[in-house]
């Protein structure tokens, strides 16, 4: 699903324009980022959450010449997926 076929049926089941979806959304993932940036963990109960993991410094291999790269740290983005929105798929 892209974003564009998210914002449709968004406004098609709350009866709002695709205008008013769009600008909601955006404002609730830039929250997401600004919050996980800040090192909180942003909880949507029922759905999942949204955080922020660190990832160690690690070696890597070039798959075409073998060669062993380094890999630096960084931090990555996490979505735990909470247990009504597990049941729901199962």
């Amino acid at each position: 699903m892209t974003k564009a076929e998210l914002v449709e049926g968004i406004a098609g089941k709350a009866g709002v324009s695709k205008a008013a979806v769009e600008k909601v959304l955006k404002a609730f993932m830039e929250e997401v980022k600004t919050g996980i940036k800040k090192g909180e963990r942003v909880t949507l109960v029922g759905f999942g959450t949204f955080y922020a993991a660190d990832r160690p410094a690690r070696t890597g291999r070039n798959p075409r010449t073998g060669e062993e790269i380094k890999i630096p740290a960084c931090t990555v983005p996490k979505f735990k997926a909470g247990k009504a929105l597990k049941d729901d798929l199962n």
